[in-house]
């Protein structure tokens, strides 16, 4: 649980310093701070992404090797982005069902998404540096400690869910952060956790990209207004995500 925690605490002073430096150069560049300006907010993104990639791997605190894939994995990839593109609507649909949670980040993240190399931030750099970090390095050490893996996996996407800061994130956070965890444990990788994460983040960029406009986007923005269609939407994508996470309960195994 220390060696955890202290995986955590690396990731946050990572993050943090090379914020502030990239801040730093931004505004003895510009004279500002840039921290509204979407392209010091993807440079700083990217920046602390491969540097946190770069040092979990270096100290050997993720290990990484191609046993996966010599298993040739190709179906549960398959299945992997089958079940995050079916998550995607009811997942939503049920935060709407919720009280609204402050989202404090949306503005920085419309910057990002509107920024050449967002995508690249968002969409590709998080989620492997997430990985890396949550289920590579901290999980990997939870399951140690913990006799049930089911324990180990829900801290793992607690502290994932926490890490996030917006409260409009962390519900749909942890629930990822427990499927995640599971294909982890299932696996012995983070390989099928990040093409998961990958689609995921995808999906939300491409939806900003479209509905940027919007302050407040909801499914029936996205069906013109329709709650029928919204509700048929949310049974078609179940249809999609629990066949995908049967079919990956069948698939996965570890390879060590």
């Amino acid at each position: 649980m220390k060696k955890a925690i202290e995986y955590l605490v690396i990731f946050i002073v990572v993050q943090t310093l090379i914020t502030y430096c990239v801040m730093g150069g931004w505004y003895l560049v510009t004279g500002n701070t840039g921290s509204t300006d979407g392209r010091m907010m993807v440079a700083a993104s990217i920046l602390y992404g491969l540097a946190t990639i770069a040092l979990f791997v270096w100290r050997k605190w993720t290990p990484v090797g191609g046993n996966y894939l010599k298993t040739r994995p190709w179906a549960v990839f398959f299945w992997v982005c089958l079940a995050a593109l079916g998550m995607y609507v009811p997942s939503e649909w049920t935060l709407e069902q919720m009280p609204d949670l402050p989202n404090f980040l949306e503005d920085t993240f419309e910057g990002i998404v509107n920024t050449t190399g967002g995508y690249l931030a968002l969409a590709v750099i998080a989620p492997v540096t997430e990985e890396v970090v949550f289920r590579g390095a901290i999980l990997r050490e939870l399951l140690k400690k913990f006799s049930k893996p089911e324990v180990a996996i829900a801290i793992s996407a607690l502290l994932f869910a926490l890490i996030h800061i917006n409260p409009a994130q962390m519900p749909y956070a942890f629930v990822a952060g427990l499927l995640m965890g599971w294909m982890y444990w299932k696996t012995g990788s983070i390989l099928p956790g990040i093409v998961f994460h990958v689609v995921t983040n995808t999906t939300s960029y491409l939806l900003m990209r479209l509905y940027s406009a919007s302050d407040d986007l909801r499914l029936a923005d996205i069906f013109g207004g329709d709650e029928t269609a919204v509700l048929k939407a949310v049974g078609f994508s179940l249809l999609i995500l629990l066949p995908s996470l049967y079919q990956l309960h069948l698939r996965m195994r570890r390879t060590h």
